[in-house]
């Protein structure tokens, strides 16, 4: 009874997330769009927290920033915006479009999972942008917790030439990352990449594209994770 009542009120929450918020072309429309940002994406949280720090001089890691932030992107020079989360067709994804061709900020798009591995490709193509992109620049998922931590971890190794270890401290509870929930299998992937580098020293890019192994990292992760909830 309980798990029916769970499960319809998960479809009639999605259906309302869905059904409206995908238009901002009229006065009316960019009300509604609003208020789907604000109760569907969380953004009035983000109004009052922006989860936003510094990696190097010349990038920042943060979660979703509205408009509203885009004085302070503006003021700090940010040239090129990275979103973790992918294109969308709703409002918080077109509001950010929308004023970083305003603020002439160009917006590249790399969706990354949260709470699972992604494919190869997915980071490859990311480690390539951390190559091309013009800087100052800004990373970013929703939150700024999860995909902002690990994507920041990745471009230390890549670019800075940091060890995992140090790396790896983008991923902590000071930016809202849980290492013990489904996101631990983020750190868990640094972790395993760390181990075979400390065999045979191997760059990030080479291991991604030569040792990565999404599914088996993903069995091992959730056998870890299940002994230690067992304890």
């Amino acid at each position: 009874m309980i798990r029916r009542l769970y499960d319809g009120f998960r479809t009639w929450q999605r259906n309302f997330n869905s059904s409206f918020g995908d238009d901002i072309s009229t006065p009316k429309a960019r009300r509604l769009a609003k208020l789907h940002v604000n109760i569907v994406d969380h953004a009035w949280i983000r109004r009052f927290w922006t989860n936003m720090y510094p990696l190097t001089g010349q990038v920042w890691r943060s979660n979703q920033p509205g408009p509203h932030r885009f004085h302070r992107l503006r003021r700090l020079g940010i040239k090129s915006i990275i979103n973790l989360r992918g294109a969308s067709v709703f409002a918080v994804y077109q509001f950010e479009a929308e004023n970083c061709a305003v603020s002439g900020i160009r917006l590249y798009d790399n969706r990354i999972s949260a709470y699972s591995l992604s494919d190869r490709e997915s980071y490859l193509s990311l480690l390539t942008l951390f190559d091309q992109v013009e800087k100052p620049l800004l990373i970013h998922c929703k939150s700024g917790a999860d995909r902002a931590g690990f994507a920041s971890a990745l471009y230390l190794i890549d670019q800075d030439g940091l060890t995992v270890d140090e790396a790896r401290k983008q991923l902590s509870l000071k930016y809202g990352h849980r290492k013990r929930s489904k996101a631990g299998i983020l750190g868990f992937m640094l972790e395993a990449y760390a181990r075979d580098n400390s065999k045979h020293s191997i760059p990030i890019r080479n291991w991604l594209e030569t040792r990565y192994d999404r599914d088996a990292l993903k069995i091992e992760f959730n056998e870890r994770r299940g002994k230690s909830r067992n304890k």
